[in-house]
């Protein structure tokens, strides 16, 4: 137990849906009778799950249920999650904003939290009276307060309005200052909610690195929530997977990530013949895209930087000249810029003869220099050349691949191209070949 900082035991939060409240006089009175008689809530036995796009039918929900997990002196744990999986109410129940219906907390040192903007802070306060305010709340002196404020004032960029109250500080400037608090009054454990994304991106850097710091040389124990997965595979040595409250993962960031991000690919995986949003002649018709990682692994997000690989299916309604066949892919942008073209005869790729009224489409990248964001995929077959009388079919909006910014980005040199090949069935393009 001296190397743990925190032990999580079967950790439960119910809450009632609806109007807060206990609901009933005939509740309370039934509440009243289990509990002088030793007995357990009868209305936390017939409960259900956070499933949030569902209607639940008991009134109860458990947004928390039976969560267990130790973390380690000088460890750096990420949680993450779909919105509603119960993050940041267990980040509160670890932070004693609100108690567990059930379960108990073993905590070993000073906690330290950043739960949401202005967490802890006093709105008439000034910005350097919270500080001291938030150090005494830690258990404090003052004069161990005294010699870390020019620090946090530094780290937090607020010089100017440090002597005006904290109302009147914008979202950034108020979690740029919560974060400084938390993080140089040195609780032993410091819990980090979705709120940095608040900042900016230097500030973003500048808390990440902070955190990686305090961890490896003061030895101090983290709890990062983040949808940002680049923020949480650079700064995380460990991971859990929330889901509808409960613990669906425990253990390194690499497979925690990849299994979060597999969760769902019914948005890459549409039926692309279903789309009616397209041109052409509709000689050669795209039905289904799918988008792969290094690991084989279907995927909907990959981080900068990263391997992917598309498959595209096609069936051919009429029959078509393969050896002047012409496709382009694209990555487009929220304004429906394109921002890389794989163009097969740019390629010098020339399709063989092939009988087969269907096939497959592979286009690899090896390394996919991309900014994180969303794009959108563009697909187009052309019979013979480029001019619209030769499509074959166009569909804008083919799918969407999410990119997350990683370390792997670097400098953001110039895209390099993929490579290229043609599948009739499974048949690659280099078998044919051969």
């Amino acid at each position: 137990m001296s190397d743990t900082r925190l032990k999580v035991e079967n950790i439960s939060k119910q809450y009632r849906l609806g109007e807060v409240g206990t609901g009933t006089l005939s509740h309370d009175l039934n509440r009243y009778w289990y509990k002088i008689r030793g007995k357990e809530d009868p209305y936390s036995l017939v409960t259900e799950a956070n499933n949030r796009t569902a209607k639940g039918s008991s009134g109860y929900v458990w947004a928390i249920d039976n969560v267990n997990f130790e973390v380690n002196e000088g460890e750096v744990l990420g949680i993450i999650g779909k919105n509603g999986a119960g993050k940041s109410t267990l980040l509160k129940i670890l932070s004693k904003v609100t108690g567990p219906t059930k379960g108990k907390i073993i905590i070993n040192g000073r906690i330290g939290s950043l739960l949401e903007v202005g967490t802890g802070m006093h709105p008439e306060l000034t910005g350097k009276e919270n500080i001291y305010l938030n150090g005494a709340i830690l258990g404090m002196s003052k004069a161990e307060i005294t010699s870390k404020l020019a620090e946090i004032i530094e780290f937090a960029g607020v010089e100017k309005y440090v002597d005006t109250p904290f109302k009147r500080y914008s979202s950034g400037m108020r979690v740029r200052l919560g974060f400084a608090v938390a993080a140089f009054l040195e609780p032993e454990i410091l819990i980090v909610d979705e709120v940095l994304a608040v900042g900016d991106a230097e500030f973003q850097k500048k808390a990440i690195g902070k955190m990686k710091e305090i961890s490896k040389e003061g030895g101090r124990t983290v709890l990062f929530v983040s949808h940002n997965m680049g923020s949480i595979k650079s700064l995380c040595n460990r991971c859990i997977l929330l889901d509808s409250g409960r613990v669906t993962f425990d253990g390194d960031t690499d497979s925690c990530i990849r299994l979060y991000l597999n969760k769902n690919t019914a948005e890459i995986n549409p039926n692309l013949l279903e789309n009616k949003d397209r041109a052409g002649n509709g000689k050669l018709l795209f039905s289904n895209i799918r988008f792969y990682n290094e690991k084989k692994d279907e995927v909907s997000e990959i981080f900068s930087g990263g391997y992917l690989k598309l498959q595209i299916d096609y069936l051919l309604t009429e029959t078509v000249n393969i050896e002047k066949l012409i496709l382009a892919i694209g990555f487009q942008n929220d304004f429906a810029e394109n921002i890389i073209n794989f163009v097969t005869d740019e390629m010098g790729i020339v399709f063989p003869k092939s009988n087969s009224t269907k096939g497959t489409f592979v286009l690899e990248i090896p390394q996919l220099y991309l900014r994180g964001g969303r794009y959108t995929i563009r697909i187009l077959a052309m019979e013979g050349g480029t001019n619209p009388e030769n499509f074959l079919d166009e569909l804008n909006s083919a799918g969407t691949l999410d990119v997350i910014t990683s370390d792997f980005w670097g400098s953001g040199k110039t895209i390099r191209p993929g490579q290229f090949s043609f599948s009739n069935g499974n048949i690659t393009l280099e078998e044919w070949k051969k």
